[in-house]
């Protein structure tokens, strides 16, 4: 599966079903370049992923919606909840064993907690 360009405009509709990754990169970061490739064949493994990338020169406002100060960054979602965010380029098996544990979720605990989490911030 290739890899999905995330803007502002398709970002809520690609995060509320499934798993979803995304990469915060730029053109001109080195760290990124290298991860390009890894997070790539990552997406031709496993279909059953969503791979996106955000520009975060051309899509500020997503980055800055995102708190992303460093690059490259990885934000891991399952069934539209944020489970994972990381800044830094990772290796091959780390973001292999990620995917195992984002697809290893126990869902039922991480809505309650996420609900949980939302109140308090309410």
């Amino acid at each position: 599966m290739a890899t999905l360009t995330l803007t502002t405009e398709n970002h809520d509709k690609t995060v509320e079903d499934g798993i979803v990754l995304i990469d915060f990169w730029a053109g001109w970061c080195v760290p990124c370049q290298r991860f390009a490739p890894i997070f790539e064949e990552s997406s031709e493994t496993h279909e059953d992923v969503t791979f996106a990338k955000v520009d975060t020169e051309d899509q500020q406002e997503l980055a800055m919606r995102y708190g992303v100060t460093s690059i490259p960054t990885l934000v891991a979602y399952r069934e539209g909840i944020p489970v994972f965010s990381q800044a830094g380029a990772l290796p091959q098996s780390a973001l292999e064993d990620l995917i195992g544990q984002v697809k290893n979720l126990d869902m039922d605990e991480v809505r309650k907690a996420y609900a949980e989490a939302q109140e308090k911030q309410a």
